[in-house]
């Protein structure tokens, strides 16, 4: 049975994301973050789910073995246009050439999410949103990357902070572009 504390779900989260894990406190969940170490592949032979789901798959699999009796989640964020992943950059200048290769286009951004519940089965699945960016100058760009620290992020940008300055359009689910789609998330873990 789900652990509840003062009325709400207690979720292990395994994962370091500040942003995952204020989406899930925000959503009223109280949330016990604990960092997995598990090490993420970038296999560009997989379709963009099948990678965001192993990657889930590899944290889970390190958290739920040490909390079998909590309800543990996983998650991985995916960014993908034209067959080829944007992943978290090596430093300010490949943050700069991958925010300018999406700049003016539309790239998909998609999150595998497993949950491990004591007792019964887990479940899997992952969302997909479109994210469009307007045209960007490099100055513009250059800016953008000042003002946020995007080595943590995939893409090198951050839509929680963005308020329109690259993001033109965003097509589904806006929380799954931050880091976890709740609305999907609310399925399997209600409040």
């Amino acid at each position: 049975m789900a652990d509840k504390i003062s009325g709400h779900l207690k979720v292990v989260l395994a994962s370091a994301s500040p942003r995952r894990k204020q989406l899930l406190e925000g959503a009223g969940y109280q949330v016990a973050c604990i960092v997995s170490g598990a090490e993420e592949i970038e296999d560009h032979s997989l379709p963009p789910d099948r990678l965001a789901l192993e990657n889930a798959s590899r944290k889970i699999a390190r958290v739920a073995r040490d909390f079998p009796d909590q309800i543990v989640l996983a998650a991985d964020t995916v960014v993908w246009r034209n067959g080829r992943f944007f992943g978290k950059p090596t430093d300010r200048e490949d943050a700069f050439r991958m925010v300018r290769e999406l700049a003016g286009a539309t790239h998909e951004v998609v999150t595998g999410v497993i949950i491990h519940f004591p007792g019964k089965e887990g479940v899997s699945f992952a969302e997909s949103s479109q994210v469009t960016f307007h045209p960007l100058s490099d100055e513009q760009i250059r800016h953008y990357l000042l003002s946020i620290h995007p080595l943590d992020k995939a893409g090198g940008y951050a839509a929680q902070d963005d308020e329109g300055r690259l993001i033109q359009r965003i097509e589904g689910s806006v929380t799954n572009v931050i880091g976890l789609p709740l609305e999907r998330l609310g399925e399997f873990l209600p409040l």
